[in-house]
């Protein structure tokens, strides 16, 4: 995308809907979002725990998110450090539950974390991010903005 716009991540187990938290996500879907288009650009899939690769998201429906933080390989591997390396470029993640430390650390990776209360459409939570965008846009969101080489792009820069 050549214009200013933001990139995206949304945790989802359909594909369709923003409809996991963080920790439990099967999926995380990345889209750059600009005032007037939206493009979708990769899925990283997760096994329980961990990232499984493209086209295998057998994640576990159900359960406690808590279980997901645990030791899976017995080796002292945290599962959260392959969820939070993905984000890396993104400038926002929706998603329908994050805990104290998962945000803290995408907050580290410079990415605003943004809960909904309610599983949404994901062309709806683009909708009114594109909404945000053309009208009025809040200085949070003007701060994540990015060129369209995907550099930050200084709000002296932004014509909002």
């Amino acid at each position: 995308m050549d214009n200013p716009h933001l990139r995206i991540a949304l945790t989802t187990n359909s594909l369709i809907q923003c409809d996991a938290s963080f920790a439990a996500a099967r999926q995380v879907v990345f889209y750059d979002v600009a005032a007037e288009a939206a493009e979708f650009v990769d899925v990283v899939h997760f096994r329980r725990g961990g990232r499984k690769g493209p086209g295998s998201g057998q994640g576990r429906a159900g359960g406690c998110v808590m279980e997901d933080m645990g030791d899976d390989d017995g080796q002292g591997r945290d599962p959260l450090v392959e969820r939070v390396e993905a984000l890396k470029g993104c400038s926002v993640l929706f998603t329908l539950g994050l805990s104290d430390l998962a945000a803290v650390r995408v907050h580290n990776e410079k990415v605003f974390p943004v809960k909904s209360e309610t599983v949404r459409d994901i062309d709806e939570v683009i909708a009114n991010l594109q909404r945000l965008l053309k009208g009025g846009t809040p200085l949070w969101l003007r701060r994540v903005m990015r060129h369209g080489d995907g550099h930050r792009l200084p709000l002296d820069d932004q014509g909002f």
